[in-house]
């Protein structure tokens, strides 16, 4: 491993834990407005097919692609390159602005902000690990 590569994954895997809590919470809270409207989810794979294939859950595909891209970049012996880790920050930072105008993800995330204390918990943590 190179000089400063520990300090970079252990802040790259502390960024990978925060977006995660962050992304169950959305999902959860979700999956509650969503069944508020529709009914019950009947099973977790059920929910999955969702999350996957619903228009409902759309808004959320930015952030698990993000992620996704995240854990390649950070897999195996060295960290991939340092810009590119940097400018992927830069977008999850850009993406988790919420916003109380629009229709894209910065609106459903300031709604979800406004309506779900986890949320709130986990966007803050993910802040943190932003700075």
């Amino acid at each position: 491993m190179m000089p400063g590569q520990d300090h970079m994954r252990t802040h790259l895997d502390n960024l990978s834990r925060a977006l995660l809590r962050l992304h169950k919470a959305l999902l959860d809270g979700e999956r509650v407005t969503y069944e508020r409207v529709h009914g019950r989810i009947p099973t977790n794979g059920a929910f999955f097919q969702l999350v996957l294939g619903d228009a409902w859950f759309a808004w959320l595909r930015p952030l698990s692609q993000m992620m996704a891209r995240l854990d390649e970049l950070t897999e195996g012996e060295d960290i991939a390159d340092r810009a590119e880790i940097t400018a992927l920050i830069a977008s999850v930072r850009t993406l988790l602005t919420p916003s109380e105008e629009g229709d894209g993800f910065g609106r459903h995330y300031y709604d979800a902000l406004q309506r779900d204390p986890d949320v709130g918990l986990a966007h803050a943590a993910v802040r943190a690990e932003l700075r």
